[in-house]
């Protein structure tokens, strides 16, 4: 039987753009809905200032809330020691860290460049390393720059080698803009796999041209058995306006199990969550599929 992972992202990414406040007991059962409905990676929280991101300010609440479900991790972003060093206090386990493949998009998102955010992260994976505690890589714009346009495959690999070498355990490759089509997908994983173990790579694409679920069958087809999502398609394209951007979980788990492959969750489970979450939130799902279920359901 073929098996894929999926990173539930909606808790963080999904959730950090939201203009209202989201209260810390939603965010909590949010998560632990999510670990119930089989995913064993939900992405709690980021360890970031609250003056950047007011949303994650209760981080070191929600951490310490939830109810940990054994097998299941929880990782927490964070992008700097100061925030290491918060996280691993609250109990994390699972740290993230982020960089760019775009010279440009490193230096407008965290006012440093590629080399620079680089020498960021070495003070945490090692810290993290000292305390036992599992770092995951992320890359963005590795498909296309809101501000460069399209980003070559080779800077795509040394960024993720970089982070690889640092000790990150797996390299999450983000389409940020949502502009990567098939081809290119399939041109940036094989870049990166001459420089990262094909294993240790995971696919974190947005759907803002709607190319999200064909970049993921793609990367299949070359290999990659990980994926981001988040619940119901939550989480907007900053750089596009009324754009969705993170693929709908939904959505993936229904063609990988169309496809065969086990990821272990409850399509039904989370297709409840995802209409749970969006009432709270006011508005509809995302996920083609939420929303096609959603409306079956009505009629029976």
């Amino acid at each position: 039987m073929k098996t894929a992972k999926i990173v539930e992202v909606g808790p963080r990414d999904g959730l950090q753009n939201e203009k209202g406040e989201v209260p810390t007991a939603v965010k909590v059962e949010l998560i632990e809905r999510l670990a119930d409905a089989g995913l064993s990676s939900v992405e709690a929280t980021a360890f970031v200032s609250p003056k950047w991101v007011p949303q994650m300010a209760d981080h070191t609440e929600v951490l310490e809330r939830i109810r940990r479900k054994p097998g299941v991790s929880y990782p927490v972003l964070t992008p700097n020691l100061k925030g290491f060093e918060a996280a691993r206090a609250a109990g994390a386990t699972e740290v993230a860290i982020f960089g760019a493949a775009s010279e440009t998009f490193s230096r407008k998102n965290i006012n440093c460049s590629i080399a620079e955010s680089l020498e960021r992260f070495r003070p945490v994976a090692e810290a993290a390393r000292k305390n036992d505690v599992k770092v995951r890589g992320y890359v963005s714009c590795v498909l296309g720059c809101p501000y460069e346009g399209d980003v070559a495959p080779q800077r795509v690999a040394e960024v993720a080698g970089e982070l690889y070498d640092m000790g990150c355990y797996e390299i999450s490759l983000g389409d940020t803009i949502g502009t990567g089509t098939p081809g290119k997908t399939k041109a940036m994983i094989e870049a990166c796999a001459r420089r990262v173990p094909l294993e240790k790579l995971a696919g974190h694409y947005h759907d803002t041209y709607g190319q999200a679920l064909a970049n993921i069958y793609a990367s299949l087809a070359a290999g990659v058995r990980t994926f981001d999502a988040s619940v119901a398609g939550l989480g907007g394209c900053p750089y596009a306006a009324g754009a969705s951007g993170n693929v709908a979980t939904e959505d993936v788990i229904y063609m990988l199990d169309g496809l065969g492959i086990r990821t272990g969750v409850d399509l039904d489970r989370l297709i409840d969550i995802g209409q749970w979450i969006c009432g709270l939130l006011g508005r509809e799902p995302a996920s083609k599929v939420n929303r096609a279920v959603a409306a079956k359901r009505k009629t029976v």
